[in-house]
């Protein structure tokens, strides 16, 4: 493999090597013969590859190609002029054979003939392929470049909502790159065929003046022998070379003027014009001008039934595939074995649904759900700071037909019943009057509703019921469902994507980080940390930097994020208040956080457990105190001592998940704290053990 690299590598500057050997350096008709031969190869060659193209960055280095065939090409017209003027006293066999070949064989030896032979190939390549292509060539790389900006943030919109991952990203952006590089190239590319066509017009004639004046007086020809001896020579060589000049230029125009398909050329060509529909009318008007007076009815009518025919055929091939699919043999099943992709699943999110909900998911239907759930990864995205992973929607026949489940790495985590058909009136406290229609729950917040038909949907929203359809529910409900879960959607390669956008911007934090002092997994853990208490990774930055610093002082998952919730605070904070609004926060009794204080210090296994009866009484005290709160819609924090943060924390997240526990060094000094609550318990100190 390296010698073959090697190879490749040296093959290029030896054919430039070449190349100028040619230009300077006489060589033997025979040689020149073979180069012209190979000339021609290798214009046949490119021709091809840019028809078998599918689309034009397939064949991305032809730029490059046109250029170094074209100095090939004006290369062997400086060495065949040489040869033309220096033997071409001595008769037609002397600049070779393939000249002599194009000069007598192709126009029949008369060099009139000839000339117009290479006016009409001249005309046909600069005027209508070169120009249009040239045309084309321009007007792709201006639109190319315009549209560069769209495209590149189309891949970033792409990546921020989950569709591709990082390294599709990454090659998208390259392959746009590519594509803009590659037009623009072939903008310039389309003059050197042009100036090529002009080359050949020009060498033609210094071949003709240079042999009219060299024969009479340099070999003692008559004029008439030196015209036909020199002409024909002369023309013979621009034929030659003017050949792979017009397949250049066809290659070229075929290039530019391609649209991307999953087909080469010939398949797209085909598949466009393999439809019955296109030669019944065809056939039809070919029928008619056949049966005119004075027109060659036998060719015509001809003509008529071939475009008939392939009408009928190609009539029948379009009703072969549904055949065909249903009479296509199975392949056969070995029923002993089993496949990895029959015992494991892939995705960390599914979205199962009962066959009642598929609809919903329909395609033809404009699949509504699938929408709103692409909605909802890209608006947790943006919430939590990283890719939340891609959901996939399954029917399951195991389910009741109006039944969806959520499951986050095979665990179920939500579950309930929606009405397709109906709309969903939720009685947000502000609505008065009964609706008619089934009483239900809401999925996500546990408001009173009710399914109606969505004929009363007006009437509902004028009594004050939010009304939403049976998709926003599920989405609704999803969204909250991965918001609590986000902690168990982070993982190794999420927290080193992470990792690879700061370190772009800054390379040293991340160096200091990871992987040393804190490996990978310590770093994912104390980040799945922060996401179960919801502090978003937004401004991973700022975080990355706490982290860096507590690092050095240990590598606990655990210390380690107690240690940089105080730098986290103002975080924590903005969304449980505004900038000028206080804080609402619920305390506990001196008494009773000094004595769970000191149970905490006596727990030598940290195992942050409060004795369940006492837990009790506080979850109680605590929900009668918040209630209300929560009735208004008004958002608290449980603020207490650092050292029975964790053992609280673990106590309030069965009853008031929702609800931040934070340590009085948490907040930040300057912002106005609002006391709403204050949470004791008269129990003796000995209750309080930790077990």
């Amino acid at each position: 493999m390296f010698r073959l690299a090697t190879a490749r590598a040296s093959a290029l500057p030896l054919a430039i090597l070449l190349l100028v050997v040619v230009m300077v350096v006489p060589i033997p008709a025979a040689l020149l013969d073979i180069f012209f031969v190979a000339n021609i190869a290798i214009s046949l060659a490119v021709l091809m590859v840019a028809l078998n193209a599918q689309k034009p960055l397939d064949f991305s280095a032809f730029p490059t190609v046109l250029l170094f065939a074209t100095l090939f090409r004006l290369g062997l017209n400086v060495a065949s002029t040489r040869i033309v003027l220096v033997h071409g006293h001595e008769g037609e066999a002397a600049a070779g054979r393939v000249i002599e070949a194009f000069g007598t064989f192709l126009i029949g030896g008369d060099y009139v003939v000839g000339i117009f032979v290479f006016a009409i190939l001249m005309i046909i390549n600069l005027i209508v392929v070169t120009k249009g292509a040239g045309r084309v060539s321009e007007v792709s790389a201006r639109f190319t470049l315009d549209a560069l900006p769209g495209k590149q943030m189309a891949i970033d919109a792409d990546l921020n909502a989950g569709l591709i991952t990082p390294d599709e990203a990454k090659a998208r952006r390259v392959e746009v790159s590519t594509e803009a590089d590659f037009y623009g190239s072939m903008d310039g590319s389309s003059k050197f065929v042009k100036g090529d066509a002009v080359a050949a017009m020009l060498i033609l004639a210094a071949n003709i003046v240079g042999g009219l004046i060299l024969g009479p007086v340099s070999h003692g020809l008559s004029l008439a022998d030196a015209a036909h001896n020199y002409i024909l020579l002369a023309i013979g060589d621009a034929l030659v070379a003017q050949l792979p000049s017009l397949m250049l230029s066809i290659a070229a125009a075929a290039i530019v003027t391609r649209v991307n398909s999953d087909k080469d050329l010939a398949g797209q060509i085909g598949g466009q014009f393999g439809a019955s529909k296109t030669w019944i009318p065809v056939a039809g008007i070919l029928t008619l001008l056949g049966i005119f007076p004075g027109m060659p009815h036998i060719l015509i009518l001809s003509a008529a039934g071939i475009a008939g025919f392939a009408a009928w055929k190609l009539r029948q091939i379009e009703g072969r595939p549904a055949l065909a699919a249903a009479v296509a043999p199975a392949e056969p099943v070995d029923p002993s074995k089993i496949g990895w992709e029959e015992v494991t699943d892939g995705m960390q999110v599914n979205f199962d649904i009962g066959y009642g909900l598929v609809p919903l998911v329909d395609e033809r239907k404009g699949a509504p759900l699938m929408g709103r759930i692409t909605g909802v990864r890209r608006q947790l995205s943006k919430e939590l700071g990283f890719i939340v992973p891609q959901c996939r929607v399954r029917d399951d026949i195991n389910l009741a037909p109006f039944t969806y489940r959520i499951l986050v790495n095979g665990v179920v985590v939500g579950e309930d019943q929606v009405s397709p058909d109906d709309m969903l009136a939720l009685d947000t406290g502000q609505a008065y009057g009964a609706l008619d229609g089934k009483a239900a729950k809401d999925p996500t917040f546990g408001l009173d509703a009710t399914w109606i038909n969505p004929g009363d949907a007006d009437a509902a929203t004028g009594a004050g019921y939010l009304v939403v359809d049976a998709g926003t529910v599920m989405a609704t409900h999803l969204n909250h469902l991965l918001g609590q879960s986000a902690a168990d959607l982070l993982g190794p390669d999420e927290v080193q994507s992470l990792l690879d956008g700061l370190k772009e911007r800054a390379s040293s934090l991340v160096a200091a980080l990871t992987p040393q002092p804190l490996a990978l997994t310590t770093l994912t853990q104390v980040l799945k940390g922060l996401l179960a208490e919801n502090i978003p990774l937004k401004e991973f930055r700022r975080i990355a930097q706490a982290i860096s610093v507590a690092a050095q002082k240990s590598q606990d998952a655990e210390e380690i994020i107690e240690m940089i919730r105080p730098d986290l605070g103002a975080l924590i904070i903005q969304k449980l208040c505004g900038v000028r609004e206080p804080l609402r926060v619920m305390t506990l009794e001196g008494q009773l956080e000094g004595l769970l204080g000191q149970a905490m210090r006596n727990d030598t296994s940290r195992r942050h457990v409060i004795e369940p009866d006492l837990g009790r009484r506080i979850v109680e005290a605590l929900q009668q105190a918040a209630q209300p709160l929560i009735d208004e819609a008004k958002p608290f924090a449980l603020v207490v001592q650092p050292a029975i943060r964790i053992a609280i924390r673990k106590l309030v997240r069965t009853c008031l998940p929702d609800t931040p526990v934070l340590s009085f060094f948490e907040v930040p000094e300057e912002k106005s704290v609002e006391v709403v609550a204050v949470i004791g318990a008269p129990q003796p100190a000995h209750q309080a053990l930790a077990a």
